[in-house]
């Protein structure tokens, strides 16, 4: 690997290492800045996430067309030095009102992994891209594996602690990429900038420039919704469903991760190797819908646990459809795409919580005609399946071609 795209598996790890750290101290400290009332800082803590998931989705596409504009380089370090100046505003902010204008600003400078992606597609082959953003992944998933272990490690010795870490993390990333980080997009292969196509739906329109892009993003926004079902419910479930403790859920939770990890790092070069990027992408979908299956069936916890390494296998999807996208968008173009694919990502952070908590609720209300503690999973199944089929139609070999628009529309 290059020293370059070292820096950018480094980048996106640190990201997630430092969001991580912050997931078992915010509510906590929400709850310290709403004196104990613990109904109160829950409800503040959904609209934290919410603002969260809305930034994102704004700042994706932005920051995409920016990088389109003026580089990678410029965009990934400036989101890394805004982060950590951020952690550091946080780490100070004397009131609940000042800590929520920091989740919203980290909304914003955390938004610098479709930049990260777009700079790996500059600087990789089409056929290898998969592979690559598997690494990404990886990068993802391995910092929020530490992160919340050692957020709650460092929590225990002060609330605060944590987001100095993070900050830290954050500019000496920073620092370091300065020195070494190349720009890898000349400035012969950049497009203008405008707010026509750096604005959330602007951005969106790239996506409907071609009827195989466009079909591949809705099989993508039904993946990143489904998604949201681990985050959102696992903790609910499994103590509802098991009564699983926090460590029993912390050590399951930690399996997934790492074991995510490894097939991102090491299972997608091989699968796309031997299978192209299209079966590998409807094997990790196939997985993903079994596993959720497994999870809303599962009469015991043993059952239940083999759905863990099929939800693992669900990684094969993400970068395999990610690479079949980046085919057909031209080189000036790579972050706008990102940008969208980012600002699905945030419109799946705001849908997917509250539509599987809602059917959770639901489901095991007194008032249901047929209580299943399931929902949840069986909901997200189906929004996988239906994700597949689409990509069964939109990637089929006869519309599965290197077809490209030279600038973005």
């Amino acid at each position: 690997m290059t020293p370059a795209f070292i820096f950018v598996f480094i980048t996106v790890a640190l990201d997630m290492l430092a969001l991580g750290i912050m997931v078992p101290v915010l509510p906590k400290l929400i709850v310290q800045f709403e004196h104990g009332n613990m109904a109160s800082a829950a409800a503040i803590s959904g609209w934290f996430g919410f603002a969260w998931a809305a930034m994102q989705f704004v700042s994706s596409p932005v920051l995409g067309a920016l990088s389109d504009r003026f580089g990678r380089r410029p965009i990934i370090l400036l989101s890394n030095l805004g982060l950590g100046l951020d952690y550091v505003m946080m780490a100070l902010a004397p009131s609940l009102p000042w800590l929520f204008v920091g989740r919203l600003v980290s909304g914003v400078t955390s938004a610098s992994f479709p930049t990260a992606a777009a700079y790996i597609a500059d600087v990789t082959p089409p056929e290898k891209r998969a592979a690559k953003f598997g690494m990404l992944g990886a990068a993802f998933g391995l910092g929020f594996v530490i992160g919340p272990a050692l957020g709650g490690g460092l929590g225990a010795i002060d609330l605060r602690l944590p987001f100095w870490i993070a900050a830290g993390l954050s500019l000496a990333n920073a620092a370091y990429g300065f020195f070494i980080l190349p720009e890898s997009l000349p400035a012969e292969r950049r497009a203008a900038f405008s707010w026509s196509r750096a604005h959330p739906l602007g951005a969106l329109r790239l996506l409907q420039s071609q009827p195989a892009l466009l079909g591949m993003a809705i099989a993508g926004l039904c993946y990143f919704v489904a998604h949201e079902a681990l985050p959102s419910m696992f903790v609910l479930y499994t103590d509802y469903r098991y009564h699983w403790d926090a460590a029993r859920v912390g050590l399951v939770l930690a399996g997934i991760g790492v074991s995510s990890t490894i097939v991102s790092a090491t299972l997608v070069g091989p699968a796309v190797k031997a299978l192209g990027e299209r079966r590998a992408l409807l094997l990790g979908l196939s997985a993903g819908a079994c596993g959720f299956l497994i999870y809303a069936f599962a009469a015991s916890e043993l059952v239940f646990v083999v759905g863990v390494p099929l939800i693992a296998l669900w990684g094969l999807s993400s970068p395999s459809l990610s690479a079949l996208m980046s085919r057909r968008v031209g080189p000036s173009a790579q972050g706008q795409l990102q940008g969208a694919i980012g600002s699905l990502r945030g419109i799946s952070g705001m849908l997917g919580p509250p539509l599987f908590t809602q059917t959770f609720a639901y489901a095991i209300g007194a008032g249901s005609r047929m209580p299943f503690s399931g929902a949840p999973y069986l909901l997200g199944a189906m929004l996988i399946i239906a994700g597949a089929l689409l990509a069964v139609v939109v990637t089929a070999p006869a519309s599965d071609t290197d077809a490209r628009v030279s600038e973005a529309p």
